[in-house]
């Protein structure tokens, strides 16, 4: 880095004296500054590219005809929410590892969504992922769907409540057989009910 910063100022400073053509100083910053843009850009595409044509890494779900959808505005969930489940819910962010008092919680009942009540998963479906984040290898089918969530680097497949449309984790196809699936979940975002 510091030979192209000595290599643009002795050539400027000759440039602005009339001693060199602007045509031979363009050259010599631009090669070298257009092929490295173009590696990254080209490695980029592809890495981004495989990503979406990954079938492995999408799983589509769909929510159940069945759950009426909840229409409420930005105000409801202020008051009905923490600020941390609200930027969790309503925003997509994540939560800390090791922040929910869930991760090492294997009691029997149900966990349901935070924002609407919504049973998502039962104890048996939960284990032991060592992420630090509540897993499940299955949900409660026609209550979480799943979309593309593009806000990290790469692609990644997002699950929300079928309800309340509320942001709960991401869809990871590292977990137990039979299904393959880790729903890592943002503990803090998911109310248990003992039986």
């Amino acid at each position: 880095m510091r030979g192209i910063c000595i290599f643009k100022k002795r050539y400027t400073s000759r440039l602005l004296a009339g001693r060199l053509p602007a045509r031979l100083y363009a050259q010599g910053i631009s090669k070298l500054n257009k092929r490295n843009f173009l590696i990254v850009a080209g490695g980029f595409a592809l890495f981004t590219a495989l990503q979406l044509s990954s079938t492995q890494n999408r799983v589509a779900i769909k929510a159940s005809p069945h759950i009426k959808k909840w229409q409420k505005d930005d105000k409801f969930w202020h008051e009905q929410l923490t600020p941390t489940q609200y930027a969790i819910l309503r925003t997509g962010a994540t939560e800390p590892r090791f922040s929910s008092q869930y991760t090492n919680f294997y009691e029997v009942g149900t966990y349901s969504c935070q924002g609407c009540d919504l049973e998502l998963f039962t104890a048996d479906m939960k284990y032991d992922s060592n992420t630090g984040w509540p897993s499940f290898s299955d949900h409660i089918h026609g209550h979480l769907e799943t979309y593309t969530d593009l806000k990290g680097m790469w692609p990644k497949t997002g699950y929300r409540c079928a309800r309340c449309a509320g942001h709960h984790g991401h869809l990871i196809m590292d977990g137990p057989l039979p299904t393959g699936q880790r729903w890592c979940n943002n503990g803090q975002v998911l109310k248990f009910k003992g039986v």
